[in-house]
């Protein structure tokens, strides 16, 4: 997404989160913090073999607040280094981690549960959080207003990423899978298809930070960063020190979750693709999600919508491609193709997220319209049986 100013915070693009400076304090997402107190609880249950589904229910409650620090940290990062090393910072690390959740599933065999992830990660925020942002401001405020001309930048590249998901599956379909080669050729094809996908990637990190860096820098904007924070300044060493050991953590838990995700699923009913969906999808962005809504709340939706479409280019565009190419360091590589279930998920949520951003303003009713597509696309997948997942 383009950012420009309009009557409010700067838009941050869909390489880059919100920063600090755009008015985000880290007291306000504080109402995850205490959570970190799961962190020894799951290690404890993991290292004692108790049930699954408790190591599972509170590895996901380790994982919330360690992924809110992670961000935090980067965004200290960023300020500190200045726009441009910045922005790659942020671009490189803002869905950190949904993407080590995603290659601890990955190198477990999990294949079905990391797209689910993917897919999950999309439609949850093209749905759920630009939904539930819209709702929660709309109530507050009758109109919203944001950038349209952003926001349909944002809403093109996405439509880019659909096509991406959406030609390998018709390309499975089209082929006779009983010749041989063909296999190989889904595999040749995903990999074309996903340096596409950072092709494009690339392309958006030159326009955000290199030719157009002045429409996210805009000038007179900068501002002293301990006034904003309250009197509470991070240093380079404090943000690594603190974005290292997150790191490490989320690393540990998300290997407690994947290990248990199986039998979890089976004792709670639930699929493996509903799981990675829905469950993984949500707690991988539960930190962002809670601030797009206050920004919303505090009738800040350029931020809200930078937020949400930000956060879905980026798993579309980065992470994806880079699961796949990970997968080539084991035996068995993944393909980028989905199943038809998670397509039309895709290409409904992006088609929905486009036409309510496209007018540049939001209401109320907009938010819940999502929430109920949201619902009724979770309830699919709740549903879909497990043989239908590779259809």
């Amino acid at each position: 997404m383009a950012a420009q100013r309009v009557n409010g915070p700067r838009l941050t693009g869909s390489v880059t989160k919100p920063t600090w400076r755009d008015g985000l304090d880290p007291r306000r997402v504080g109402w995850i913090r205490p959570l970190v107190i799961f962190v020894p609880i799951s290690t404890a249950l993991y290292f004692s073999r108790a049930s699954a589904t408790w190591q599972f229910v509170t590895a996901c409650l380790a994982i919330l607040p360690l992924a809110g620090l992670m961000g935090e940290a980067t965004e200290r990062l960023a300020e500190r280094l200045g726009p441009g090393v910045g922005g790659l910072l942020n671009a490189t690390f803002g869905n950190a981690a949904e993407l080590i959740i995603a290659l601890f599933a990955l190198f477990r065999g999990l294949d079905e549960m990391v797209k689910a992830s993917i897919t999950g990660s999309i439609i949850g925020n093209l749905l759920l959080v630009l939904g539930a942002s819209i709702l929660a401001g709309g109530i507050k405020y009758p109109t919203q207003r944001f950038n349209k001309t952003a926001a349909g930048v944002g809403g093109t590249l996405m439509v880019l990423a659909a096509i991406g998901m959406l030609v390998p599956a018709l390309f499975h379909g089209l082929v006779d899978l009983s010749k041989s080669g063909v296999k190989n050729l889904e595999h040749k094809l995903s990999v074309s298809v996903c340096l596409v996908l950072l092709a494009t990637y690339a392309l958006n990190l030159v326009f955000s930070l290199v030719t157009h860096k002045y429409l996210y820098n805009p000038k007179g904007e900068d501002c002293d960063l301990e006034e904003e924070t309250g009197g509470v300044s991070w240093g380079v060493r404090r943000a690594s020190a603190v974005l290292a050991g997150a790191t490490v953590l989320v690393a540990f838990m998300s290997e407690v979750l994947v290990s248990a995700v199986h039998e979890a699923g089976l004792a709670m009913g639930l699929s493996e693709i509903f799981m990675g969906v829905i469950v993984v999808a949500i707690i991988g962005n539960a930190a962002e999600h809670s601030t797009a809504i206050l920004m919303a709340r505090k009738n800040q939706m350029d931020l809200a919508v930078g937020i949400a479409l930000g956060s879905a280019l980026q798993i579309a565009l980065f992470v994806a491609p880079v699961l796949v190419f990970a997968s080539y360091l084991r035996q068995r590589p993944m393909d980028l193709r989905f199943s038809t279930l998670e397509v039309v998920a895709v290409i409904l949520s992006v088609m929905i997220a486009r036409m309510v951003a496209e007018d540049g303003e939001s209401n109320w009713l907009e938010g819940a319209m999502l929430l109920m597509i949201y619902a009724i696309l979770g309830l699919a997948f709740f549903f879909l049986p497990a043989a239908s997942h590779a259809l």
